[in-house]
Order: structure tokens, then sequence, then C-alpha cells
């Protein structure tokens, strides 16, 4: 590729986004910008709340839009797609609920989001082994994760896109290398979700933060989860939303109550309905635009970046091959918090911690937004 010569409008323009008229905004891996319709569905929301009882249906209503379009976007089912308080908490959710004995063992990366890595802590204590496969300078190999899966392992758990490199897994290879285990196979897809097409169904559970690459805020986290895994797993949490409380019951209680099915098992009480309705509304933008335009767009856009790093001397810790980059391009330096902030003071945001720097190229980006980021960092 020639980045010179490469030319390349966001899918979506800026101007639809609140604050982004004066920064080039690449840390969508943070924090997303937000969408000016959304003021709209915060009125709506408000309007429906004081409605009483009709209201709330038509609330209730939305939010089963937003899981219908959760259910197209990962080409699952709809009914197999929860809403969580967090990703984090869906992978707790798994822990809690398997029936482990002593000897069993979970297998991730030591280049894992700490919620995927640190999910199974409290197992240590049970006899249950945490292995976490080294990454390879800075990449994960899929075959070093399936060779770590024994007979006793009961979860391999990753995240589909890396927070800290941008790389992407390639799943089907990972499920493929499970057929015919035990192993539940467990992604979170936070920083794929969004911007990458997420293969949920080749998983047990897929999870997903909202306020990063799908472009909602805080506070749901869409889960996937296989009639494999529920029939496996116990829930672990209890109340009006995931029983059979009403009908039969009236206002006295029972000795015992059937769960409901999927969804709702999953949703003990209300989720933050607000927060779905946000989600709907990215959802029906990311949706008009397509998927698979959305990542040849940011793929396209992070091989640029990737060019002009090298080309200024940087080491990039991000894949080279195409098919396993995201939207993240990574690269170290000393002090990535004080670039973040030279950087900021230029109008260019992006997210340094950890020894690296991570550019986020989403659908409102274009090559202009590199060439920007680019000229900076040769000053």
């Amino acid at each position: 590729m020639n980045r010179s010569d490469t030319h390349i409008e966001p899918l979506i323009s800026p101007d639809q986004f609140v604050g982004l008229e004066r920064v080039t905004h690449l840390c969508t891996g943070g924090e997303a910008p937000w969408l000016k319709s959304q003021e709209a569905v915060h009125t709506e929301f408000a309007r429906l709340k004081s409605a009483g009882h009709d209201g709330r249906e038509e609330i209730y209503a939305r939010g089963e839009r937003c899981r219908n379009r959760m259910g197209e976007l990962w080409r699952v089912p709809s009914e197999r797609i929860a809403f969580m308080p967090s990703a984090a908490e869906g992978m707790n959710w798994l822990a809690r609920g398997l029936d482990w004995q002593e000897g069993d063992n979970v297998v991730t990366t030591n280049l894992e989001f700490p919620s995927v890595a640190y999910a199974w802590r409290a197992l240590r204590a049970h006899g249950v082994e945490v292995r976490l496969v080294p990454h390879r300078n800075w990449l994960v190999h899929e075959k070093d994760l399936l060779d770590a899966v024994d007979e006793r392992t009961r979860v391999l758990a990753v995240s589909q896109a890396s927070f800290y490199t941008g790389q992407c897994l390639n799943l089907e290879q990972l499920s493929n290398g499970l057929h015919r285990m035990n192993t539940l196979f467990a992604v979170d897809a936070t920083h794929a979700a969004g911007v990458v097409d997420v293969p949920a169904g080749l998983t047990d559970l897929t999870v997903s933060s909202s306020y990063k690459w799908l472009l909602a805020t805080h506070g749901v986290a869409p889960m996937y989860l296989s009639k494999r895994a529920e029939g496996q797993i116990a829930s672990t949490s209890f109340g009006w939303h995931n029983l059979v409380v009403w009908p039969p019951q009236e206002a006295e209680r029972a000795p015992e109550v059937e769960e409901q099915p999927m969804p709702e098992r999953l949703e003990p009480g209300n989720p933050s309905m607000l927060v779905v309705m946000h989600l709907d509304r990215a959802l029906e933008v990311l949706l008009s635009i397509g998927i698979e335009r959305i990542s040849d767009h940011a793929r396209t856009l992070s091989e640029l970046v990737s060019i002009g790093l090298e080309e200024l001397g940087f080491t990039v810790i991000s894949p080279q091959v195409r098919s396993a980059r995201s939207g993240n391009t990574c690269f170290l330096v000393e002090d990535a918090h004080a670039m973040q902030t030279r950087l900021a003071k230029m109008g260019i945001l992006c997210w340094g911690e950890f020894g690296r720097m991570r550019i986020s190229t989403h659908l409102y980006n274009g090559s202009a937004n590199v060439a920007h980021l680019l000229a900076a960092l040769s000053e």
C-alpha cells in the first residue's frame, strides 16, 4: 500500500458526533465519542419513563428490538442474547456457575485483559489451575492456546481482539480445535464488536462492553450463551425477572419456583434500560452501514497507521496480516502517558498505557486523521 496516494473518507461524518469538530479522535479503544442522535434517545426515554405502565411496556419493546439487532450483528438467534451489566460480569457468571472439580483448569493468555484473566481467581483456592499461555513477541498464537488445553480444561477464555496489541484471534481455528472436547469456549468481544465481524455462534459465550466500538455507553454488555453452555452452568443470581413468579404466583411466595428460559435466565432484574435504548440506537447506525464495510474500512486505516509508524521508526506490535488486524494499532513507547498528553494538546486523542500507544480507527475516521497523527509524531 502506498500511504501517500491513499485517500479514505469516513464512513460516517464526524459531525454526527459530539465534540469532534476540532479534534482527531483516535481512541475508540478506550472510549468512543457520543452520537448526537443519542440526545433524542434520552429525551424519548424520559417521556416513556413518566408514562406509567404503558411507558414501561414500550421501554421493554425497545429492549427487545435491541436484542434482535444484537443477534443480527452477531448472526445468532436473538433469544440467546442477554444483557449483562458488564463484560466482566459475563465472565464471572461463567466462573461462578460451573461445577468445578479439583484438578480442573482454565486456559487463557498472559496478555489478556484483567476481567478475562482474573475472572477465575477465586477458583485457585478450590484446586483449579489457571494457565496463562505466554505471548511470543507480543503476539498470541492459536496453536499455543490449543496445545495448553487438555481433558481437564473446562474453559478456554480469550479476547477476540487484544486490548494491548489489537491482534484479532482466529475464532474459527480455536473453535475447530476444541471440537469434540468438553471445553467451553468463552470470548470477550469488547474490542471487536462493532468494528469487525464477531462469529458468536462459534463460541459458547460471547460478551462485549458497549462503550467502545459499539458506540453506546457504560452499564450494559450484550452476551450470547450457547445451548450447550446453558445446560452446564447453574444460575447464581435470582430475582423477579428470571423466575416464573407471575403468573402463576400472586402476592405470596412459594417454596419452589421455576427459572425462566433464555434470555431472561441471565437477567435477574431489569437491565439498564436507558443504556439498552442507547445501544439500540447505535446498532441501528452500525447495521445500516454493515459490519463488513466497517471492518474493511478500519483495517485499511490500521494498515496506513502501521506503515506510517514504521516509517517513523516506531516498533509496531500489532499483526501485519490483515485478517489478524482490528481497529487498534499499537506501538511501543517508553512513556505512553506523556505521549498521550502531548498529542492531546495537539488535538489528537489516543490511548497510552503499559508502555504502548493504542491508535484506534473506526467508521468516523479517514486518512486525513492518520496523516494528522503521523505529522504530529514526526515532530
